[in-house]
């Protein structure tokens, strides 16, 4: 079985967990820090939609200079959606179309001329591209969490929906 076989049914979960979170992201708390070492909810949002984009950049090119790399801030929950699913249509594309043999071959991320990493593309894929998104959503998750926004169940259902599931069961013993 091809390589790109096993990831893409990790890639569809990990972008439909990522999409329900992105859609609430309020679009009034943008500007919000939990800290000031934190990135602002707009900033880490925008950041989570693009990351799947990497996944297209890493299957498309060996090398990444960082040096210009400019972070894009979006606007609003709309922009951020458009983004993420552009950005993930792209990447199941370039994911779909990839072979074992580039797979394989190695990709390298640049800074300033000193090599941040350098490893096969699956690796960059499973540790940079789709651990980096989970790791930042989870982040998102807890920005959403410190302004009451109810959080989506990513692996199960989360206290919000089993809030909604015990409202559920005791209506229907009364």
């Amino acid at each position: 079985m091809p390589i790109r076989d096993l990831l893409l049914p990790e890639f569809e979960q990990e972008m439909t967990n990522t999409r329900k979170i992105l859609e609430r992201v309020p679009d009034d708390k943008l500007n919000y820090k939990p800290h000031p070492k934190s990135m602002e909810l707009g900033r880490l949002a925008g950041h989570v939609a693009e990351l799947s984009g990497w996944a297209t950049t890493t299957l498309t090119t060996e090398l990444l200079q960082l040096d210009d790399f400019k972070p894009w801030v979006p606007t609003s929950r709309a922009e951020i959606l458009k983004k993420f699913d552009e950005s993930v249509a792209q990447a199941r594309k370039s994911l779909s179309e990839t072979s074992d043999e580039s797979l394989q071959k190695n990709w390298t991320m640049k800074f300033n001329g000193e090599t941040i990493l350098s490893m096969p593309r699956y690796n960059v894929l499973r540790n940079v591209v789709f651990n980096h998104i989970i790791h930042h959503r989870a982040q998102l998750g807890v920005f959403l969490r410190l302004n009451d926004v109810e959080i989506p169940g990513m692996y199960g259902p989360s206290a919000d929906e089993i809030k909604f599931w015990d409202q559920k069961a005791a209506a229907s013993k009364s």
